[in-house]
């Protein structure tokens, strides 16, 4: 008699198992996956066209992508722009600077600004005011320090993992080369939602927004706005050159430029986007509004 429930031959599994292999390589040549970041970002923007996923959260995966390939030296604060404090400065020196630049912690040195012997956080210095006779050294935590070559995402799960929110970058030579802190990185992440939209250069250095305006790095030399804006500002004012975009509007505005500033030059407007360390980080950049005059015949 034979069996009313026949076990399926093993073949027609393989048969069944192969067919959906052959489908999933047919489905791959018709649509190939991405073999490189930027193909993987341009999926991204296809998800974008096709409404899969909102330009925001496009934005913000291309800088979890892009944040994989950075390093602690590509985006920290460097060492002549590191705010420090001198553990035998008066205290009224420390609580000057601490005021001046609104940080929360400060690397500390003793005697040479590459003898980092600790961090100081701001709402300690709320004990050496209670308590004059108060050690500073005792309010010290231990700094962190790190290669400029570390990765990003490392940095990140080591900031999560031992709470650290700043960390000392060394160089090869075991020299500072500057300081980087959790919100500069995960400003590659959020800090994007807001800024950037689309790279338009290979640099890295002037973005397009979605309003159609440029966001530019502070560090972007002046030869590539011109190129970049095709227009002609000189990098000079007869006395003295300078190299960055950020240099001279510091200059012709007489003073370290502050968030929200603005300065109209070679009919572009320069809006300070944000400042680290004295100096300006990104510029949001539109063609400058032209004067307005008398009224028209």
């Amino acid at each position: 008699m034979s069996d009313p429930h026949p076990t399926r031959p093993a073949h027609d599994k393989q048969d069944k198992q192969d067919k959906r292999t052959f489908l999933q390589k047919v489905a791959e040549f018709i649509h190939p996956g991405p073999d490189s970041t930027e193909e993987l970002i341009e999926t991204l923007a296809d998800a974008e066209d096709n409404e899969v996923i909102g330009p925001e959260s496009r934005v913000m995966l291309e800088g979890v992508i892009r944040m994989a390939e950075l390093t602690a030296g590509d985006v920290m604060v460097a060492a002549p722009r590191m705010d420090l404090v001198d553990i035998d400065a008066p205290y009224e020196d420390i609580l000057n600077l601490v005021i001046h630049t609104a940080h929360s912690r400060f690397p500390v040195y003793e005697r040479d600004r590459e003898n980092i012997i600790g961090i100081l956080m701001a709402k300690d210095l709320l004990k050496l005011q209670r308590s004059p006779g108060f050690n500073p050294r005792q309010l010290l935590r231990p700094a962190s320090f790190v290669p400029e070559s570390k990765g990003l995402n490392d940095l990140l799960r080591e900031f999560r993992g031992n709470r650290n929110h700043l960390a000392i970058v060394i160089d090869e030579f075991g020299r500072v080369a500057g300081l980087i802190t959790i919100e500069d990185v995960l400003e590659q992440i959020v800090g994007e939602i807001e800024d950037e939209f689309d790279i338009v250069t290979d640099e890295g250095d002037i973005f397009g927004l979605a309003d159609r305006t440029f966001r530019v790095s502070g560090d972007t030399s002046i030869d590539r706005v011109n190129e970049a804006f095709n227009v002609s500002i000189v990098p000079t004012d007869g006395e003295r050159a300078f190299d960055t975009i950020g240099g001279l509007i510091a200059h012709e505005m007489g003073h370290v430029p502050k968030r929200g500033e603005a300065l109209d030059l070679a009919g572009l407007r320069f809006v300070v986007l944000h400042t680290k360390g004295g100096a300006v980080r990104w510029f949001k950049v539109s063609p400058a509004e032209p004067a307005t005059g008398g009224k028209p015949a």
